[in-house]
């Protein structure tokens, strides 16, 4: 058997095609895994459970389907979808984990992390991850009206894609986006693991992080997909053409 690892689809109106290659992944290869993690930023943005796109209603739809095929689905919440709350999930059949969460993948101890707590060196960031983390927070905002907090997701990404180009513009986009070498370091020790697996900074890549450690990057599904799969005798990650 074989465990799926996919991470960063950001799913979006504006990319039916995505959601659509998506919908054949679940159909196709997940129905023969083993079980499938999905390692956060699965859409591109979620204002609450009771968001009412498409996209959120086909995704429920089809991870339902899966899970009744039998096969087990995890849910690890990240930076764009991090209000993603039970009452989805339930919908979709699937379980939410911690971030990070630890697990034996066929006997091999194993870090599962969306990737977002690794960038350390962007202090504004893990700033407004705390603050918007917090149950406190989360509970003022889902409270308000779905029109407001729709616009609120807007003006963020409108926030996101400029910051970014600033960093772009001075050079430092390279740095501030990926993950800190002294904190993935920190991690495999505090941790105990030997394999880390997470997504995040879309730079999909298997890392020899020393000491026999191993770090693997999953790619995104901006213009095509991304999968990792794992077995007992190993791993191998791949794209997975747009159809």
């Amino acid at each position: 058997m074989t465990t799926l690892f996919i991470s960063d689809l950001h799913l979006d109106p504006e990319r039916p095609e995505i959601t659509a290659l998506f919908g054949h992944f679940l159909a196709g290869e997940a129905r023969s895994a083993d079980a499938l993690y999905i390692l956060g930023d699965l859409f591109e943005a979620w204002v609450g459970d009771d968001d009412p796109s498409a996209a959120g209603a086909l995704v429920a739809e089809k991870l339902g389907a899966l899970a009744n095929a039998g096969v087990r689905t995890y849910f690890i919440r990240g930076n764009r979808d991090f209000l993603l709350g039970e009452t989805y999930a339930a919908r979709c059949g699937m379980t939410l984990l911690d971030d990070p969460t630890h697990i034996d993948l066929y006997g091999q101890p194993t870090l599962l992390l969306h990737g977002d707590l690794l960038c350390t060196d962007d202090t504004a960031y893990q700033q407004f991850r705390t603050q918007t983390r917090d149950p406190q927070w989360q509970a003022q905002f889902l409270a308000q009206p779905l029109q407001s907090r729709l616009a609120f997701a807007t003006q963020a990404r409108t926030a996101s894609k400029a910051r970014y180009g600033e960093l772009v513009a001075k050079g430092m986009a390279e740095i501030i986006g990926d993950v800190s070498s002294a904190t993935v370091q920190d991690w495999f020790a505090r941790f105990g693991v030997t394999r880390m697996i997470h997504g995040h900074t879309h730079r999909p890549a298997i890392h020899d992080e020393g000491n026999g450690n191993t770090r693997i990057v999953l790619g995104d599904w901006y213009a095509q997909g991304s999968v990792l799969r794992v077995d007992a005798d190993g791993f191998a990650l791949a794209a997975l053409p747009a159809a």
